[in-house]
């Protein structure tokens, strides 16, 4: 069996387990930082509500056993640790059955961290690291050659990730047809760094310039990924000439924005397709004195791995393995050629064999949500403003690059500035007015270092890059307009104190009018509304989707029982002007919010039911890139 071993490709071994397992690190050290606060026990959408939703099938995940927040950080130290391991190389020096149980391991506790993270973890990436973990635990320790189905897998991995986004390009908006969508994406993307700002002042040709390299690196290069095949020397140098120019794309996107660790983790993907070529490994041995474990078995005079026969067992293992992703390669492969190609789709529960893509349309303007609060007893003074770690806010600030690691309450704020109807706000801007220690470890800045605001409220600013000429004079990184308030002035409701029966949230309305908050209306009751009661009306011009709403200024509270989350402002408007009900999100159950039940938990003595529609699903979500 022979012909199943690669020993030209041990470094690219070295570098996959080890590059793998970095990122399994900061995924771990990710969760164990944010999960709690945001999907914990206390969470903004937390986990045993959730649990209590869906079957063991529909998400696997130990969490289903148990779940604590104690728990949950005890699982992220496991996987903490077992990852550190593989990246200073200890399972590596042992038979392979050893790496294959830790990558195992690591797979199987972050598969349970994501398959109850809902829309906080539905993201490409997760899938792609839980994919990209499965295959790599088939490579073997330092006792064996590295098994080539398992090196192909890895290319096929890397070719429909790249090739699956440039398709997705290819069939999204016009602007990546006239080469005109680099002229807004850096400036637009979801979490600038701090040279995105610099890309994005560059000139038109160059813009145009970046999008014929990105589909020439997506659309045609990766099919040079398996040139290796054909047993010829210049077959082996155009795979790893293939993979060099990925690796430089990649490595643009890592200087140019904050994508959390997919480019980071495509880089070490791409490595896959470099073979041991004698200037490459000469270099790579100088590391043995500086990297625990860094070694390159089969590099002796001989040049060649033996294969005992007492390993015979994992050429089998890997056979299997390898057969079962081929299988699941089918829809996939399908997907790539499809009409209606899908985007960072799973086609099963275990993430394994994914669709990829990102940005097959290009936001042309950027809207920022940002969160205030004051400390009046009325809300007409003494606004101040919170500050995200990772996403624009003060506009002399230069944003940090955090990539690999992964902000995703900042990400999803980005995501609500476009649209989209989220629960979890509701619960946050809550919170907030709590003053919830966990909620404010994830943000820059809490401007109120003792007591919580009394009130708090949402507004909508339209951002663009500083001119250097702005830049220059006014010290200016950004130049925001103010468009629009999402969220009136809202405070806790009278019965929140006690923690007993229904909690309500108070408007600026009911302060002003003297009204006890969620008493009686003025707005039709059947008129769809966002998170907090608004009526909602069209805004063709925002660079969302057509499904994407806007906020009316109108007046009037909004009817609720003892448990709604309303923020009403000024006037009222007719249904008759505004949308349709959005299938997916129900707005006026988005309003009600219980304080003491903020993810909606189910009745105990109720049958157990599907889970809600707008719950993302492992296996068929519609995961962001």
């Amino acid at each position: 069996m022979e012909w199943m071993w690669a020993p030209e490709y041990e470094l690219a071994r070295q570098v996959l387990q080890r590059g793998v397992a970095a990122v399994f690190l900061v995924a771990f050290l990710s969760s164990f930082n944010q999960f709690p606060a945001l999907l914990g026990e206390r969470g903004l959408s937390p986990t045993p509500a959730f649990l209590r939703r869906v079957t063991f099938r529909q998400a696997p995940s130990i969490f289903h056993w148990h779940y604590s927040d104690r728990m949950l950080r005890l699982v992220c130290l496991v996987g903490a640790l077992a990852a550190a391991s593989v990246v200073v190389g200890l399972p590596q020096m042992g038979p392979p059955w050893v790496p294959l149980l830790v990558f195992l391991l690591m797979w199987t506790l972050y598969l349970s961290i994501v398959n109850v993270g809902q829309t906080f973890y539905g993201f490409g990436w997760e899938s792609l690291l839980l994919e990209a973990g499965f295959i790599v635990a088939f490579l073997g320790s330092n006792e064996v050659p590295p098994p080539l189905p398992i090196i192909v897998l890895c290319w096929w991995l890397v070719f429909r990730l790249e090739f699956g986004a440039g398709m997705i390009k290819m069939r999204g908006g016009e602007e990546w047809r006239d080469l005109t969508a680099l002229m807004y994406h850096h400036e637009t993307q979801p979490m600038p760094g701090p040279l995105s700002r610099f890309a994005h002042l560059m000139p038109a040709w160059f813009h145009k310039s970046e999008v014929l390299g990105s589909h020439f690196a997506q659309l045609i290069v990766p099919w040079f990924l398996f040139a290796a095949l054909i047993p010829h020397p210049v077959a082996q140098i155009a795979s790893s000439v293939a993979a060099v120019i990925i690796i430089g794309t990649q490595g643009w996107l890592v200087l140019t924005g904050n994508f959390a660790w997919l480019n980071w983790l495509s880089i070490v993907l791409a490595f896959s397709a470099i073979a041991d070529f004698p200037w490459l490994v000469k270099a790579a041995t100088a590391l043995d004195p500086w990297v625990p474990g860094w070694v390159l078995p089969g590099r002796g005079e001989a040049g060649t791995f033996g294969v005992a026969d007492e390993h015979a067992w994992f050429a089998i293992v890997v056979l299997v393995a390898s057969a079962f992703l081929v299988v699941l390669s089918w829809r996939p492969l399908l997907n790539l050629f499809s009409r209606n190609q899908l985007m960072n789709a799973s086609f099963n529960r275990y993430h394994l064999v994914n669709a990829y893509g990102a940005f097959g349309t290009v936001t042309k303007e950027r809207y920022e949500i940002v969160i205030e609060g004051t400390r009046a007893p009325t809300p007409d003074r003494g606004w101040r403003e919170y500050e995200f770690k990772g996403k624009p806010g003060d506009p002399t600030r230069v944003p940090r690059q955090f990539a690999p690691y992964h902000l995703r309450l900042d990400w999803l704020m980005w995501f609500l500035a476009l649209g989209r109807q989220e629960r979890w706000f509701s619960v946050l801007l809550i919170r907030l007015l709590e003053g919830d220690k966990g909620v404010l470890r994830m943000l820059r800045l809490n401007p109120f270092d003792g007591a919580p605001p009394s009130w708090v409220r949402a507004r909508v600013f339209l951002y663009r890059f500083a001119t250097r000429e702005e830049r220059r004079e006014r010290g200016l990184w950004w130049v925001r307009a103010p468009i629009d308030e999402l969220v009136g002035p809202v405070q806790l409701g009278p019965g929140h104190a006690s923690r007993g029966g229904g909690t309500t949230l108070g408007t600026g309305a009911d302060a002003r009018s003297g009204t006890t908050p969620g008493a009686g209306s003025d707005t039709t009751p059947d008129a769809p509304r966002s998170l907090f009661g608004r009526p909602l009306r069209p805004r063709r011009e925002h660079p969302a989707e057509n499904r994407a709403w806007h906020l009316d200024e109108v007046a009037g509270s909004a009817a609720g029982g003892a448990t709604a989350a309303d923020a009403t402002t000024a006037d009222a408007t007719t249904a008759a002007e505004a949308p349709a009900r959005d299938a997916d999100v129900d707005p006026d159950e988005a309003n009600a919010v219980d304080v003491e039940n903020p993810a909606g938990e189910p009745d105990p003595s109720a049958e157990p039911g599907e889970p809600d529609p707008g719950t993302r699903q492992p296996g068929q979500d519609g995961a962001r890139g």
